[in-house]
């Protein structure tokens, strides 16, 4: 097999990989567009990539349910905040909302 047969396959990868991104990228924004439809008052809270994780966009309702998803880049956070018309706030600068802790401990004490 000459050269040609390892670039071929090394680009049929490649384009799997990408088509696997895309689908996992439309899981995502249809993830996050229902959590947006289906609750009220939803906030977003992105959270800086690190060396173990990618960016993280933590969409957090009034009543202190949340959700939260792995996405590309900060910027593609803010902008799907943006486009979405959501108060977007960077979570290592502010915070989460005491609503958030307040959730998560009245589903720890229902079991």
């Amino acid at each position: 097999m000459g050269a040609v047969g390892w670039f071929s396959r090394k680009r049929d990868r490649a384009a799997t990989a990408a088509g696997r991104d895309a689908a996992v990228e439309a899981a995502t924004v249809a993830h996050l567009e229902d959590f947006i439809t289906t609750r009220r008052g939803v906030e977003a809270f992105i959270e800086q990539p690190t060396t173990m994780t990618r960016a993280t966009l933590l969409l957090i309702a009034s009543d202190g349910e949340w959700t939260r998803r792995s996405v590309g880049s900060v910027e593609w956070a803010r902008k799907f905040a943006s486009g979405h018309r959501l108060p977007a706030y960077d979570a290592g600068v502010v915070g989460y909302p005491q609503r958030m802790r307040d959730y998560n401990a009245r589903r720890r004490s229902r079991g």
